[in-house]
């Protein structure tokens, strides 16, 4: 079992900073993202953005840090924002589509079918990326006995939180996921926030369209899996990618979340 790092690297740290300092050095960030607009990508990162004014500069500003040789893309899309998300974005001049319907199943299947690159890469706004993550989840599908390459999070505490008690969530986590759900299957693992597959297999395959009640990335795996490969789980540590705490903070907090895991692991 890889571990995920006690420690925030220092490549991450760079973006641990509010939305106002981000907004202050927005100009940076236009820069550095000023590369990400090729004629004809390799690969497009899409970003579905729906009121993330709080985090929308960060996340673009750790992807404009991305090392590769690689043609990259950089799409968000704005699903219906009723916040400054888009004022945000444009401030930027990252590339951007609007779409109206709302949910994260429409705003996934509208990058998809934007995107310019024969590779997608799947992001959130609410998250940090590592400058060597595009490479590494992308790179794996040079096989073309891959059909999903899928990566891991870890969480980001605020600036001045320390990380050992996430460290520990996600520890035991990864123990029960091994141990308790052994026998679940891998695509249940395929999170949104750092998936890749081939555009033209992701479209042949009806894109991000699930049954109800199926979670929109985990299905997607589910289809390319059944057609075109094996799906590759990236370990790598270089690709964490390093998201907000707000769902656990929405399910009641880390300690209750963290209790919940233990009890069923002790079941």
């Amino acid at each position: 079992m890889s571990l995920r790092p006690l420690s925030i690297p220092s490549y991450i740290k760079a973006h641990q900073y509010n939305a106002e300092w981000f907004l202050n050095h927005v100009d940076d960030i236009r820069r550095d993202l000023h590369r990400f607009n090729p004629e004809h990508p390799d690969v497009t990162v899409i970003i579905p953005a729906y009121n993330e004014e709080d985090s929308i500069l960060r996340t673009l500003s750790s992807l404009s840090k991305t090392i590769t040789v690689q043609q990259v893309q950089i799409l968000v899309v704005n699903n219906n924002s009723t916040d400054n998300t888009q004022k945000l974005i444009e401030l930027t001049g990252a590339n951007f589509i609007i779409e109206y319907k709302q949910g994260v199943k429409h705003a996934r299947n509208a990058g998809l079918a934007a995107a310019k690159g024969k590779v997608i890469i799947n992001a959130d706004a609410d998250s940090v990326y590592s400058p060597y993550w595009v490479d590494l989840i992308s790179l794996p599908l040079k096989d073309n006995n891959v059909a999903c390459a899928y990566g891991r999070f870890a969480f980001l505490p605020d600036k001045d939180a320390n990380r050992g008690a996430y460290f520990l969530y996600e520890t035991v986590g990864d123990l029960f996921k091994r141990v308790i759900q052994r026998n679940k299957d891998e695509a249940m693992y395929v999170y949104g926030c750092s998936s890749g597959y081939r555009k033209d297999q992701g479209l042949s395959v009806g894109g991000y369209e699930h049954p109800p009640g199926a979670n929109e990335d985990g299905y997607m795996a589910l289809k390319l899996r059944s057609k075109f490969g094996i799906l590759y789980r990236v370990t790598d540590n270089r690709s964490l990618v390093w998201t907000s705490d707000r769902r656990l903070m929405e399910q009641g907090g880390l300690l209750k979340a963290f209790m919940t895991r233990l009890s069923s692991m002790f079941k």
